[in-house]
């Protein structure tokens, strides 16, 4: 499965988490350790917020840990959010537009997991995304129907209820197919004041997932940086180091809310249509 990070404090350098950490994202890439797949080497994107009114993102289908340009960007872009994903196929073509973040206005979209049986699903999923989102079906994978439906069900509006409608429309249409442990996801979600992560599967056994626990927590990540605010947060499918008292996991069906360094933790149930 496919590995994701997410940022959110003071405007630090991209490379300062996605190179320089012990077991940094792009680390991950080729040696995930707490993932069914533990290389994550088809395509990789980030999705950052700077000065404009939508974020900016960059995505490739190369390996992460093969592409200088993404590392000569790192080295340049400063944001004070920003999400970065390592795909691991699970099905879907190698391209660019299956390729995460997936982005739409001020929304920025990463997932870890799958539907299951998604080619049986497809088409029902597909239709029931709003006309006015319809056109902008770029790829051919679960993770971009998901946000698509997300934002269908008033994401924009509320995102907890957004995507729990996604969630419980997903599990109902895959029980009358007959089709069981539908959903698996982590999500990893912004508009460029928030961050929002997701973690649950209809089986109850879901993908990992961590938040740091503190400002001094991220601090650890990359000691050399220096630079991170009191508010700065991280939420990791897997810990950017060895410290793993630094590392709170995200309970299992969990909603998680970080503003401006404040960390809730809610319960998540999809919500049936």
């Amino acid at each position: 499965m496919c590995r994701w990070l997410a940022y959110s404090g003071a405007p630090i350098l991209l490379d300062e988490v996605l190179f320089k950490t012990d077991h940094s994202l792009i680390d991950q890439s080729l040696c995930a350790s707490d993932s069914s797949s533990t290389t994550n080497g088809d395509g990789f994107g980030i999705g950052w917020y700077g000065k404009r009114d939508v974020p900016g993102v960059y995505r490739d289908i190369r390996p992460a840990w093969n592409d200088r340009n993404l590392q000569a960007q790192a080295a340049q872009i400063e944001s004070p959010m920003f999400l970065a994903h390592v795909r691991a196929t699970t099905g879907s073509p190698v391209q660019r537009t299956n390729c995460h973040p997936f982005s739409h206005d001020k929304w920025l979209f990463v997932h870890n997991g799958l539907i299951n049986e998604f080619a049986r699903l497809h088409r029902d999923l597909a239709f029931a995304i709003s006309p006015e989102l319809f056109p902008h079906i770029g790829g051919s994978t679960d993770s971009e129907l998901m946000f698509l439906l997300a934002l269908t069900f008033g994401m924009e509006g509320d995102v907890r209820t957004g995507i729990s409608r996604m969630a419980g429309f997903i599990e109902h249409a895959a029980e009358k197919h007959g089709i069981e442990d539908a959903l698996q996801m982590t999500l990893g979600i912004s508009d460029g004041e928030s961050l929002f992560a997701v973690r649950y599967s209809t089986v109850g056994n879901s993908r990992s997932l961590f938040h740091s626990a503190s400002r001094d927590a991220t601090m650890e990540i990359a000691p050399e940086a220096g630079r991170f605010s009191r508010d700065a947060r991280a939420i990791v499918s897997e810990p950017l180091s060895n410290l793993e008292a630094e590392w709170v996991p995200v309970p299992e069906s969990s909603f998680v809310t970080i503003t401006k360094g404040e960390i809730t933790c809610e319960p998540f149930a999809p919500i049936a249509p």
